[in-house]
């Protein structure tokens, strides 16, 4: 049997002008089947053997990564809208309660008209109906311009609430006309390779992946290829891929597999890809039929189902190559078991 390359693929005026104001605000594996075991073979190093040419390889990564990102950021903004709106509402709230309670005390300024501290305190009967007099006029004053300001502060608020709302409905705009082209980019590389839309590998019985780390705004961490990579016994790769490689060992797809090559372009010198081969001894230079078959079946749509939970850039297997954003596309090699992946599933990562 001989070696096979391995293909990766956001005063009396001031009472009016802040009541009128806040009236404008308020008004998706089946069962694995065996098959015999056959002789492992090692995934060899051969330049470009990640999914054809490297504009091809360099267009796959931009689109995917791209439309990763874009979704990361359409869903913080949607998460952060939903709380700035949550504030809106309470604020909203306050500044009604306010604005009753400076009403009334408009009102009554407009009925008796403004006191004067002189003339209050000119008809004070007694020293102790000065004193009383003084400090209820003290307290008067104090209330008032509590209110006044607590409204003007509220509306305020409420102002950038309603602005950091607008912002975000911008932002969400921006993200998503950044997800439409990458879809189109990665539709325009993959014409060369086939490129229509395939049945693809999806399945509701996958398990699900034990979610791998990301940043508190939902993005995902930047990772170097540093941790020895355990199925060559050299060479390295990220965190996140072997995260991804223990999740799927976890779930009994434990067939061979090699992720880091130092040859070659695309992730695997990155340590962000892994081949799985499909039968039980290696990597077969033949397409997978029967039980190998459905055994990379169930991986690819293991690593479909549970891609956002994983950080998966893109995976290919059988002729077909999935992508976020694009789904199962037809992807087509150089006709060997390699190239059009047809003896292992191809894993990349972001």
């Amino acid at each position: 049997m001989r070696r096979t390359a391995i293909v990766r693929p956001q005063g009396p005026r001031r009472f009016t002008a802040l009541l009128v104001a806040a009236t404008l605000l308020v008004m998706t594996p089946t069962a694995l089947v065996g098959t015999t075991a056959a002789p492992a073979v090692a995934a060899p190093s051969s330049p470009g053997d990640e999914g054809g040419t490297k504009k091809l390889r360099d267009a796959l990564e931009s689109a995917s990564k791209g439309h990763i990102e874009a979704t990361a950021k359409l869903n913080s903004s949607k998460k952060r809208q939903t709380q700035l709106g949550g504030q809106l509402k309470q604020v909203q709230a306050r500044v009604a309660t306010l604005t009753q309670e400076v009403g009334v005390i408009a009102a009554e300024t407009y009925r008796r008209g403004r006191l004067s501290p002189i003339s209050a305190l000119l008809n004070s009967a007694s020293p102790q109906s000065f004193v009383e007099k003084a400090a209820g006029l003290e307290m008067m004053a104090q209330r008032d311009d509590r209110k006044l300001r607590e409204l003007a502060e509220s509306l305020d608020e409420a102002t950038r609430a309603k602005n950091a709302i607008d912002a975000e409905v911008r932002e969400q705009q921006r993200q998503v006309e950044v997800i439409a082209k990458k879809k189109k980019d990665a539709e325009k590389a993959l014409a060369s390779v086939g490129g229509n839309p395939s049945g693809g590998l999806i399945s509701a019985n996958s398990p699900l992946a034990k979610p791998a780390p990301r940043n508190s705004d939902g993005s995902w961490p930047k990772e170097s290829c540093s941790i020895d990579d355990p199925t060559t016994g050299s060479g390295c790769i990220t965190p996140r891929t072997l995260h991804a490689l223990n999740q799927a060992k976890a779930n009994n797809f434990k067939r061979h597999s090699s992720c880091h090559r130092s040859g070659g372009g695309g992730e695997h010198p990155k340590g962000r890809a892994c081949d799985f081969s499909a039968a039980p001894g290696g990597f077969e230079n033949v397409d997978a039929s029967g039980g190998d078959r459905t055994y990379g079946n169930n991986l690819a749509a293991f690593y479909v189902k549970n891609a956002d939970r994983l950080g998966v850039l893109y995976v290919i297997w059988y002729r077909q190559i999935w992508m976020p954003g694009n789904g199962w596309r037809a992807y087509n090699g150089n006709g060997d078991p390699a190239s059009d992946h047809t003896n292992h599933v191809h894993l990349s990562m972001l």
